[in-house]
C-alpha cells in the first residue's frame, strides 16, 4: 500500500472491513478487533487515524512498543492462529500509519483470551451471545446446516399419503409396512434421524408442521394504499402446512390480489395477470429454500398499492450480495431442502438462476439486504398503481373464487371420493386452499358429503338433490 491509497482508504471512512485507532494501549482491545475481523470478512486496522479519517500518525519512536503489543495480541489473547500482516506507511514529520492486514479465517469461530467470539457489524462489533446467534455463526462457517437440526417430530408427523405419493412419483417406490423399513428409509432419505424428523424433514412432507415450529409459516395481507397500516387492510392470510402448501397459497393469494388486465384491443381478448405468476413462482422459492431457518420469525409478504414485498429472515448468507445473485451466483444455506427441490417438490432448479429468471419476465424488481435488520427484501414495483377498494378487492376475490370452485366441482363429479390432498394436487393449489373452498361450498350446499369422511363421497347439487342437507 502506497501513501496514495492510504489517504484514500481513510477518506472512505470506518466500515466492516476498516477500522481506524489512533494509537493501541493495551492488548484486550486490539485482540476484539482482530478476533471480529477473522471471523467476518477480513479487513484493515490503521493505527494512526483519528475517527474521521485524519492521518495523525504515530511516532516512530513508539513503533517498538506498539510492534510488541501487535504480536502479543495475536500469540497469546486469541484462541486460534490468525494472520496478520504489518506495513508503516510513512506520512512525514517522523509518523507512521501502522496498517494491519486481517484475513478472513479459515478455521471459525475465533475467541479473545475471555473465550468471547466477535463479529463485524458495519463499523462496530458485537458479541456472540446467544445459542440462535451461535447457530447462525456456525451456519456462515459451513459448520452446521438448519435444515439438517433435529425437531421433537416423530416420522409419525408425516403426511404419509403426500410422502407416498412423492415417493412413488419420483423413486418409483412404494413406503414398507414395517416399522422399523420405514425409520430405516427416512434417515436414507436425509430426513430423519433416530426415528426423530430434521426440519428439513418436517417442512417438507410433515402433516401440520407449525405444530412444532409454528413461527416456518408465510403471512400475507393486501394494503389499499402504500403503507404497512395494521389497522386497515383489505385481506390477511396466514398460510401453513407442509411446504409445498404454504408455496400455493402464498402465490394463490398473491394472484388474487393482482387485477387480470386485457391483454389485446379487442373485447375478446384474453386477460392475463398485471404481473406474470412465474415472477412469483422463482421469488417465493427462493424465500421458502433460501431463508436463514435458525431465525425463529415468518416470511411476510406485503402487497401493496404500488408494489409487493416479500421479506425473508436472514440476511444474505457469506460474502454473497444483490449484485452476485442477480448476476447467478448462489449460496446453498439449506442443503436438503434444496436437494429435495431438485426432485420436483417445487418449480426450482438449484442453478442459481431464479432471480434472472424473475428479472428477464420482469425486471421492475429490486433487493435489500439488511445486515441490520437480518432480512432479505425483494420489491416487486407495480407500473401502474392500482386504486383499491372493497368491491375492487371482492371482485378480483369472486372471479379467482369461480374459477376454483368450478375446477373443484369439476374434480368432485369426475372423482366423488377425491381428498383433499388429492385434489390440491390435481388443481395446484395448498390443501388448506382446497378445504376453505369445499368449507364455503358446503355452505352455500353446492355440495354435501355422502357418508364417513373416510368411507364416503362427495355428492354436487344439481335439481335432482339440491333440496338434500348436509
Amino acid at each position: 500500500m502506497n501513501l496514495q491509497e492510504l489517504k484514500k482508504m481513510a477518506k472512505n471512512g470506518e466500515d466492516s472491513q476498516h477500522q481506524f485507532k489512533r494509537t493501541i494501549d493495551n492488548e484486550r482491545s486490539l485482540s476484539s478487533e482482530i478476533v471480529a475481523m477473522s471471523n467476518s470478512e477480513g479487513g484493515w486496522i490503521l493505527l494512526g487515524v483519528s475517527d474521521d479519517g485524519e492521518l495523525i500518525g504515530v511516532e516512530s519512536s513508539d513503533l517498538k512498543r506498539i510492534n510488541n503489543v501487535i504480536s502479543n495480541t495475536a500469540s497469546q489473547h486469541i484462541k486460534g492462529p490468525v494472520t496478520v500482516k504489518l506495513e508503516n506507511i510513512s506520512i512525514g514529520q517522523n509518523k507512521v500509519v501502522i496498517c494491519l492486514r486481517v484475513s478472513e479465517g479459515i478455521n471459525k469461530p475465533y475467541f479473545d483470551n475471555e473465550g468471547i467470539i466477535w463479529l463485524k457489524v458495519g463499523a462496530d462489533k458485537r458479541k456472540i451471545n446467544s445459542k440462535e446467534e451461535l447457530r447462525r455463526f456456525f451456519q456462515i462457517s459451513d459448520q452446521i446446516h438448519a435444515d439438517e437440526t433435529p425437531t421433537k417430530a416423530t416420522i409419525d408427523a408425516i403426511h404419509m399419503q403426500y410422502f407416498s405419493r412423492f415417493l412413488e412419483g419420483f423413486f418409483g417406490k412404494l413406503v414398507p409396512n414395517e416399522k422399523v423399513k420405514k425409520q430405516l428409509l427416512f434417515e436414507n432419505l436425509g430426513l430423519s434421524k433416530n426415528n426423530y424428523l430434521n426440519l428439513a424433514g418436517l417442512l417438507l412432507f410433515g402433516d401440520k408442521p407449525q405444530l412444532y415450529k409454528p413461527s416456518f409459516v408465510v403471512k400475507s395481507i393486501f394494503f389499499p394504499g402504500t403503507t404497512n397500516d395494521m389497522d386497515h387492510y383489505l385481506d390477511k392470510e396466514d398460510h401453513e402446512g407442509y411446504l409445498y402448501e404454504v408455496f400455493q397459497d402464498s402465490i394463490g393469494f398473491i394472484m388474487r390480489c393482482l387485477p387480470k388486465l386485457q391483454t389485446g384491443r379487442s373485447i375478446n381478448s384474453p386477460s392475463a395477470p398485471e404481473i406474470s405468476r412465474i415472477v412469483f413462482e422463482e421469488l417465493l422459492v427462493n424465500a421458502l429454500v433460501h431463508r436463514d431457518y435458525f431465525c425463529q420469525s415468518p416470511i411476510r409478504v406485503f402487497v401493496y398499492q404500488n408494489r409487493i414485498e416479500i421479506i425473508s429472515p436472514g440476511s444474505l448468507p457469506n460474502h454473497l450480495t444483490v449484485q452476485k445473485i442477480k448476476s447467478g451466483i448462489s449460496i446453498i444455506r439449506n442443503p436438503v431442502l434444496c436437494s429435495y427441490m431438485s426432485k420436483g417438490i417445487l418449480p426450482y432448479s438449484g442453478l442459481g438462476t431464479g432471480i434472472q429468471r424473475a428479472l428477464e419476465k420482469y425486471p421492475y424488481i429490486s433487493f435489500l439486504d439488511d445486515k441490520h435488520l437480518n432480512q432479505f427484501k425483494v420489491v416487486v414495483h407495480r407500473k401502474n398503481e392500482i386504486q383499491y377498494t372493497t368491491e375492487t378487492l371482492h371482485g378480483t376475490k369472486n372471479d379467482t373464487l369461480k374459477e376454483l370452485t368450478s375446477s373443484l366441482i369439476c374434480v368432485l363429479r369426475e372423482d366423488p371420493t377425491a381428498s383433499y390432498e388429492e385434489i390440491a394436487h390435481r388443481l395446484n393449489k395448498g390443501r388448506s386452499t382446497i378445504y376453505r373452498t369445499i368449507v364455503k361450498l358446503r355452505e352455500e350446499k353446492k355440495i354435501w358429503r355422502k357418508g364417513s369422511k373416510k368411507n364416503g363421497y362427495w355428492v354436487v347439487c344439481d335439481e335432482k338433490n339440491a333440496t338434500k342437507t348436509l
